[in-house]
């Protein structure tokens, strides 16, 4: 169970607070909510905490650059890539290019006054749109190269 914040009666985010600051060497008093403060102090905390960990990270590389480590002679390439994917938590990946034929087969609705001009090409390449699934596969482009069949139920 969270314990209960006991938040002061001068508490106030909408506040308005005024500070120094000093960037590039200009000093300015900006005036911003006590809020937006908050959320400018959180975003410090994230930052140090992540340059925290990357030092962590680039520390680790660093001490395997030595003679007992990576510089050895008996350490293969693959072995110094593979722990250096570990340390950097990454996953290498390769890109590649694909063409493919899709086939689909469907019906749809024509209102009867339309039925006469009505042409299924330009309709597939209005309303159909053709999208992955996943994060790791990019649709570039996609056309209607050939309409087989049109014929009316």
């Amino acid at each position: 169970m969270e314990e209960a914040i006991t938040v002061p009666e001068t508490y106030n985010a909408n506040n308005l607070v005024q500070y120094k600051d000093i960037t590039d060497g200009v000093v300015t008093f900006p005036i911003i909510k006590v809020n937006s403060l908050e959320a400018k102090l959180e975003r410090i905390k994230q930052l140090e905490a992540w340059l925290s960990s990357s030092q962590k990270t680039v520390g680790q590389i660093i001490n395997n650059l030595t003679l007992e480590g990576w510089y050895n002679s008996d350490v293969d390439k693959e072995d110094v890539l593979t722990e250096l994917c570990t340390i950097l938590d990454h996953m290498p990946q390769a890109e590649m290019a694909w063409t493919v034929n899709l086939t689909l087969e469907g019906t749809t609705l024509v209102n009867l006054e339309e039925v006469e001009d009505f042409d299924i090409r330009y309709h597939l390449n209005d309303n159909l749109t053709v999208e992955s699934a996943d994060w790791n596969t990019k649709i570039d482009s996609w056309d209607i190269c050939d309409v087989t069949s049109q014929e009316w139920q």
